[in-house]
């Protein structure tokens, strides 16, 4: 029994009667204007009126507006449980005005009907419970001398009613989803937003893993370093070392912080890849010198040569080639501590190629299968084919050395 009467104590049942009877009350505004309520027939009154109503409804659907303003009203009154399954968005084409229409024909003659038979049953119900000679419609029943049979109908009517406008508000809203839903031009827009905004996401991720952990590990090194040592310049140095890394990395992380606001705040605007918001002040290559000392301060000897004219590489691929950089000297100090570490940076042939290797010292024998699924050298790949390039990793069998390659064109890195 619960079960049976739940759904007519639902606050949404009314909240969607509510919007049936504003379809209801449009076209009883427009019946008693158009051709009004008296005439020979009902029929013939309905006859003239119902074509009206349906020209004044498409009409209307053609403003984009009414779009929008029909879809924030079934949001609010359908309770849909997704309100992204209703557009609150104006109309953009001319099948999004015409489904509208049907929407608005469709809503006004279901509200139409609901309201007809609201009024009907009430005004049945009354009839039988009040009037001693009850006349339902041209129908006399018998006079009422004591209970009557039909004194029980009342309930049993209201019930149904309830029932029926339950069913008529859950087509309302399968209506609604069906008409006023996302067309496919606005799914196709969404489903671009997300990815853009999962892009922008996972760039901001890769920020703060190249900054902080390669800060994370000159840190480790440093301080393991010297305390291992123990000589006091040594010392000195390592604390000199470690605080400026730290200084680095939270201005990183306060710039990448900056950019996770910018983007959320504007569409596609600014994020770590691109060239707005504060992309500018990112370290390129020209802080490569830097970063170098850094890994030669941790105890690995640095050669690096780098063939790159200035000017010669967009910003985005210098920012870029910075970030890979690092990200390869970060993980020859976590995983070969100590080993030499060889970079060369060139522009040639139209592309800009990177080549970055380490030998493998003891310390890093039978790590490199962890190191070549890492989030580190995952993210540099993205990086390259984001730019239209490609990026390998792994140890080169002739010189034993682990090498991580990149190359872009620069024709699809501006």
């Amino acid at each position: 029994m619960p079960r049976i009467f739940a759904p007519l104590l639902s606050a949404a049942v009314y909240a969607r009667l509510m919007h049936l009877l504003i379809g209801w009350v449009f076209a009883g505004v427009v019946l008693m204007v158009y051709p009004g309520t008296s005439g020979p027939t009902l029929g013939g009154i309905l006859a003239r009126a119902v074509p009206v109503d349906v020209a004044l409804l498409v009409l209307a659907a053609m403003v984009p507006a009414m779009r929008r303003a029909e879809g924030v009203q079934a949001r609010l009154l359908l309770m849909p449980g997704r309100e992204q399954d209703i557009a609150a968005e104006p109309a953009r084409t001319w099948a999004d005005r015409w489904r509208t229409a049907v929407w608005l024909v469709g809503r006004t003659a279901l509200g139409s009907a609901a309201g007809a038979a609201c009024i009907l049953v009430a005004v049945s119900a009354v009839e039988l419970a009040v009037r001693p000679e009850p006349d339902l419609y041209g129908v006399r029943l018998p006079a009422r001398t004591g209970l009557s049979w039909y004194q029980l109908l009342p309930p049993v009517l209201l019930f149904g009613l309830g029932w029926l406008i339950v069913w008529a508000g859950r087509l309302q809203l399968v209506m609604a989803k069906g008409l006023l839903g996302p067309s496919q031009a606005e799914r196709l827009a969404a489903a671009e937003l997300r990815a853009e905004r999962l892009l922008e996401r996972n760039l901001l991720a890769r920020e703060l893993h190249d900054s902080i952990g390669h800060a994370l590990t000159v840190t480790v090194i440093q301080s393991g370093a010297a305390r291992e040592v123990g000589d006091p310049a040594f010392v000195a140095k390592a604390l000199q070392v470690i605080e400026e890394t730290g200084r680095r990395a939270m201005d990183d992380l306060e710039r990448t912080l900056l950019l996770l606001r910018d983007t959320g705040d504007r569409p596609g605007g600014g994020g770590p890849g691109g060239e707005g918001g504060d992309a500018c002040e990112r370290p390129g290559i020209e802080q490569l010198p830097a970063l170098f000392e850094t890994a030669r301060s941790a105890g690995s000897q640095v050669e690096a040569w780098i063939d790159v004219p200035s000017g010669s590489l967009p910003g985005v691929l210098s920012r870029e080639g910075y970030r890979i950089v690092q990200e390869g000297v970060t993980n020859a100090l976590k995983y070969a501590p100590g080993q030499s570490i060889g970079i060369r940076m060139a522009v040639r042939e139209g592309a800009f190629e990177l080549r970055c290797a380490n030998a493998v010292g003891p310390a890093a024998h039978g790590r490199s299968t962890p190191r070549r699924g890492g989030k580190g050298l995952r993210g540099i790949r993205e990086r390259a084919v984001l730019l239209g390039g490609e990026a390998s990793a792994g140890t080169d069998g002739e010189s034993g050395e682990w090498v991580l390659a990149v190359r872009i064109p620069l024709r699809l890195g501006v």
